[in-house]
């Protein structure tokens, strides 16, 4: 179904759009542009607010309050609602906008079934012509068109509420729903549940406690739940019928099993404490694994109906519970269609079952066994077998079934699935058989306790008794299979309501009986397939006997409320069954009595059966004979045909004696249990054909009466309490959340009874409302005010104003009942006055706004006359004010600019000058190197010749130490920046280390006044020495005459050089030492700084202090040798200058001249 388009405005469509008052004038719509006449135009805010902040007061003609809570389509929490262009006041907030003319919409079915909403464009006779919102347009015949709700009543969450009842108006409700997430919607008294295949957020603690606490009243299985609960307390406090029941039906795939769980696990948590409610919950996982398979419709079908019986203390606690099942498919264990699963506890016994589990029941791969590869599916997507064992075994334990009897279990499950491997081989020409002897046969024999020779003759013989004779007959190959299977089923049958059984003493009440308790019905919904058998047979007969329940319980509420207003329920009427009752169920011609009729002929067909059926039915209007084996029978939902194959078989279930006495005669507790169970429920012996056929001891009853018995008692149990019905829809059959086939779920609205509520809820009143909320909402549109102001003198008058026949509505003692669409005449009409009401407000208030906007426009004007001057003079001061604080700021910021360059500027130029330093210094230390080299190769080479040369590696080692020393340099300035850093953390030590560092200091000063002294007396000689030496250059000189010219100015040359080399060298070692005196003077006194903590630095004050100690050693040690090294070759040279002579000094001169090293 398309999703419905919502139109501009919110319009109810109940009322012709030229309907008007009695007795008033005709009106025109003033926004119909087509309307004759003039028309005003108005303009209403979009948000209710005028200009110069007024609001609107909201009063309308006569003050009547006009709540959305008074209406009588009051929509569900969450839906959403089209918000109006008109006042904030909440009282508003359901009034329609008419915008444009209104066209009236209905509902069109289309070819296909589907439902569209379309607006009528025109009719012409009897036809109309319907715009879809796809923009097609259609021509239809206009008594095939269903009228549509109001917009405003779109996802409302009862039906009861809608205008109008019609299958596509519930059809669209539930979509509408359905898409918000929102599954639950009421349906008068029962609950419609819409199966989302996700999870949804409505479940959990927060939830219970909500419904609990009641702050939460929205459609929900909760909310049923704590109704039940609720009424059977009050009932119990008032001594009324006190028990309660739930009944969910719905067909295969449409959640009825979660729901029962959702419906039991909020009464375990309002009625919990005493610890059984967790036994009660631990039930499920055990009857869903033996009871649930996989269908191609539902990945975890209940096979079977359950009834849940939770009885209750005198406090509300829960004390105990009872399980009753009905008609579980035994045919599914030994046969299963393409695609579906067997049961789930066999496939979950071979992927969960321990090691040593398996080792004892021989268990192998579900693909192993027969009766699990029939289907070709071993597996759920999403689902862990293995898993689910471990669940299931958990909950075993948790109902009391020993560690003993789960092996039974398992070793019985076990045993049905070895039985399918039994094989058999014709012995005759009759074709006679007898089972193999195979691994499959006597594993079968071990798991059941039995002699496995007793076991091929119960597979392969049946005894006969004749009289006072027993006659042995073999079977052929389909007999012995037939038997095979029908053990197998029947040990399968007795296993699970053995467990219902022990599931029941577990849950026992005992003495704790009350009386009070609450029934929840898990029970198949109406079923109709391509193919119908004897389980659909079964199961719509007993939907019609529910169907009945349902709808008198139905007639019985709808009847109790007129007679308590005092309504002439005689005008409703109401539909029965118990015609199709009747075509089951009468003797002794009703379909089951013919069918167990038929049943005990051994010569009877399902053909035989179909022409009984044509025959002694015919005359019923339910029932229609068709051709062959089929038949058709008219229910409640719709017409099913059946086919009677399987029919007499399935009804029959026969199991021979030769397999009950097996069973008898086996070791194992749990054969013997089921073989007793077998003849204890025996009620009247087989006579006739079906005995002397070899009938069972076991089958005294057909299937089909055991099962209307049951359905009988059940019926009878229901009756007892109050019914709350659940009906859940499945919206698709693929299973895929959001999709919604109309189709489909109209088919189950009709099965599940739903559209039959709706039908009785509309042959009657379905508009009900209070005397106080009709007149509170209506009374406003009297044109004459009554002398009477009661309710129901208010609501009388208003009825008759607008001539609603008396048919058409009843007036009770304190509610107003409508047939259904009435209540939208009044509604449309309320919504069209409050329109004109609220337009003329808007008009109104428009011109008091205009009005007193024009009013203070005047006033300003004479104000801005008056106060002019003042306001200038004050408006300049402002001014000027504002131009000074910017002058200032314009100041500040040229300072921090300016500061910003001249610092940029400063800083470049340290740069620079620091570059130029660097340089400098770099060359005088080269040419430092230079000098001290020259002395030193001079003095090497004096004895050999007197060439003065410079060896490589003295310069080499001067570079060293330069470099040595630069490195040294920057290395001591790191040093320094982590001393800074690390004397901080030791200021607490500094008292340890002073004495030290005075001792220390004085060393270094003893030391440096040595060093100082030595080099003064260093200086002293070289003085001396010179002197000296210039005197013999004097003497020297008047000796050499020949060599005056030339050889005397070398001479005077040489000495010169050598005794300003040599001043040279020992000045620039004193300032090398003045220099290191300083740095270690600083280094040291910072150090003593960062201890006592005048200074912060990041460093270790001990540490560099001990190392800086050590720096000094070692300069000091390299100091005193390059000093002695200096004063050596100073001493060398004058001792030279002292003894020399003038062939000496000559051959000096020739060899420097010939030197190429110098």
């Amino acid at each position: 179904m398309s999703q419905k388009v919502k139109p501009s405005v919110q319009s109810l469509k109940s009322m012709p759009a030229d309907y008007r008052f009695p007795g008033s004038p005709p009106l025109s719509d003033p926004l119909d542009n087509s309307s004759s006449g003039s028309s005003v135009s108005v303009t209403i805010p979009r948000n209710g607010h005028l200009k110069n902040g007024f609001k609107g007061t909201g009063e309308y003609a006569g003050g009547v309050e006009n709540g959305n809570e008074d209406s009588p389509y009051s929509v569900s929490n969450g839906d959403p609602v089209v918000p109006l262009p008109q006042s904030t006041d909440r009282r508003w907030s359901d009034t329609s906008v008419y915008a444009r003319k209104k066209v009236l919409q209905f509902w069109v079915q289309l070819p296909s079934g589907n439902w569209e909403l379309g607006k009528v464009l025109s009719t012409s006779g009897e036809e109309s012509v319907v715009k879809l919102p796809e923009g097609n347009v259609l021509k239809v015949i206009s008594e095939t068109l269903v009228p549509a709700n109001p917009d405003i009543l779109d996802g409302v969450d009862d039906l009861m509420q809608l205008s109008y009842l019609n299958e596509p108006a519930v059809l669209y409700n539930l979509e509408y729903r359905y898409n918000q997430d929102m599954i639950y919607t009421k349906a008068g008294p029962v609950l419609v549940a819409v199966n989302p295949f996700k999870e949804v957020p409505l479940y959990g603690n927060s939830n219970i406690e909500a419904y609990r606490k009641r702050s939460n009243e929205s459609p929900h299985v909760y909310a049923i739940a704590d109704t039940a609960i609720r009424e059977m307390i009050r009932g119990g406090i008032t001594f009324h019928e006190v028990n309660q029941s739930i009944i969910i039906s719905g067909e295969s795939g449409a959640g009825k099993t979660e729901t029962a769980k959702i419906a039991m696990q909020y009464l375990a948590a309002l009625g919990g404490g005493s610890g059984i409610e967790y036994e009660i919950l631990k039930t499920n996982p055990i009857l869903e694994a033996f009871g649930n398979a996989k269908t191609l419709r539902n990945d975890n079908s209940s096979r079977f109906g359950k009834l849940i019986e939770i009885h209750f203390s005198e406090t509300g606690k829960i004390s105990g519970a009872k399980v009753q099942t009905f008609l579980l498919e035994k045919s599914r264990v030994v046969q299963c269609a393409e695609g579906e699963r067997s049961y789930h506890i066999f496939y979950q016994l071979c992927a969960g079952a321990s090691p040593a589990l398996r080792a004892k029941l021989n268990l192998t791969s579900a693909e192993e066994y027969k009766y699990l590869q029939q289907s070709n599916c071993y597996s759920i997507n999403g689902v862990d077998d293995a898993e689910r064992f471990q669940a299931v075994t958990e909950a075993l334990d948790i109902v009391h079934v020993s560690k003993e009897d789960q092996e039974s279990v398992f070793a019985m499950l076990a045993a049905v699935l070895w039985l399918g491997n039994v094989s058999f081989t014709v012995i005759d020409n009759e074709n006679h058989v007898e089972p193999e002897e195979d691994e499959s046969l006597s594993t079968v024999a071990k798991l059941i306790g039995c002699n496995i020779n007793e076991l091929k003759l119960a597979l392969s013989n049946r005894n006969m008794k004749v009289r006072n004779d027993t006659i042995v007959q073999k079977l052929t190959l389909s007999q012995a299979i037939d038997a095979r299977d029908a053990l197998a089923k029947s040990i399968y049958a007795c296993l699970f309501d053995w467990l219902v059984e022990q599931i029941n003493k577990s849950l026992a009440v005992g003495k704790r009986r009350t009386g009070r308790s609450i029934s929840i019905l898990d029970i198949y919904g109406f079923e109709s397939f391509d193919k119908n058998s004897f389980e659909q047979f079964c199961i719509n007969y007993a939907n019609e006997r529910l169907q009945q329940h349902f709808n008198r319980h139905l007639f019985k509420l709808e009847q109790e409320e007129y007679i308590q207003d005092g309504i002439d329920w005689t005008r409703v009427d109401f539909e029965d069954n118990q015609n199709c009752l009747s075509l089951f169920e009468k003797k002794p011609l009703g379909l089951l009595s013919l069918l167990d009729e038929e049943s005990t002929f051994p010569n009877g067909t399902d053909l035989t059966l179909a022409n009984k059926l044509k025959e002694h039915l015919s005359a019923n209007s339910c029932f229609r004979g068709d051709r062959g084996k089929a038949f058709t029978v008219s229910h409640y939902a719709g017409e099913v045909t059946y086919e009677t194959t399987g029919f007499l078989e399935k009804n029959r279930d026969l199991l021979h004696s030769d397999s009950i006495k097996l069973l008898s005669s086996c070791s194992c507790h749990l054969p013997q249990a089921f073989a007793s169970s077998m003849l204890i429920h025996s009620e009247k012996p087989v006579v006739g054909p079906l005995y002397k056929a070899g009938g069972a001891d076991s089958q005294r009853l057909s299937v089909a009466t055991k099962f209307k018995d049951q359905l009988f008692q059940l019926m009878q149990r229901l009756g007892n309490t109050t019914p709350h019905f659940i009906r859940c829809i499945k919206p698709n059959n693929v299973q895929s959340p959001g999709l919604y086939e109309q189709g489909l779920v109209l088919q189950q609205l009709r099965c599940c009874g739903v559209l039959e509520v709706v039908r009785i809820s509309r042959s009657g009143f379905p508009t009900r409302m209070s005397h106080q909320k009709f007149a509170r909402r209506y009374g406003f549109l009297l044109l004459e005010s009554i002398a009477a102001k009661d309710p129901l003198s208010v609501s009388v008058a208003i009825l008759h104003q607008f001539n609603i026949l008396p048919e058409m509505y009843q007036v009770g003692y304190t509610k107003l009942f409508f047939r259904t669409g009435q209540i939208g005449v009044l509604e449309d009409t309320r919504n069209r006055t409050l329109h004109g009401i609220l337009r003329l407000q808007s008009c109104f208030r428009g011109h008091q706004a205009r009005s007193r906007l024009r009013e203070h426009k005047r006033r300003v004007t004479v104000l801005q006359s008056c106060i002019t001057p003042i306001v200038r003079g004050e408006k300049v001061r402002n001014e000027y004010t504002e131009l000074l604080r910017r002058h200032r700021a314009s100041a500040a910021i040229q300072s921090h600019v300016k500061r910003r360059i001249a610092k940029k500027q400063y800083k470049a130029t340290v740069d620079a000058s620091v570059v130029i330093q660097s340089a400098i210094r770099g060359e005088l230390v080269r040419r430092c190197a230079g000098d001290i080299g020259w002395l030193t190769s001079g003095g090497t080479k004096r004895n050999d010749s007197d060439e003065v040369l410079v060896k490589a590696s003295v310069l080499s080692e001067l570079q060293r130490r330069v470099l040595k020393s630069e490195a040294a340099l920057r290395e001591k300035e790191e040093e320094n920046d982590i001393l800074r850093q690390r004397l901080q953390q030791y200021d607490n030590r500094w008292s340890e280390y002073e004495t030290k560092m005075k001792s220390m200091e004085e060393i270094w000063q003893k030391q440096m006044r040595s060093l100082q002294s030595s080099l003064s007396i260093a200086k002293k000689s070289l003085e001396v020495e010179d002197s000296a030496r210039n005197s013999d250059a004097s003497v020297n000189a008047s000796d050499a005459t020949e060599l005056s010219e030339s050889g005397g100015d070398f001479r005077t040359h040489g000495r010169t050089r050598s005794v300003g080399v040599g001043l040279s060298v020992i000045s620039r070692l004193a300032e090398e030492f003045g220099q290191r005196a300083q740095v270690f003077g600083d280094d040291t006194k910072f150090l003593m700084e960062v201890k006592s903590g005048q200074v912060e630095a990041n460093l270790d004050p001990e540490r560099e202090l001990r190392r800086l100690k050590q720096m000094f050693d070692t300069w000091k040690k390299d100091y005193g040798g390059r000093l002695r090294e200096t004063k050596l070759i100073l001493g060398k040279l004058g001792s030279e200058g002292g003894g020399g002579s003038a062939e000496r000094v000559k051959m000096k001169w020739w060899g420097r001249l010939k030197s190429t090293r110098f």
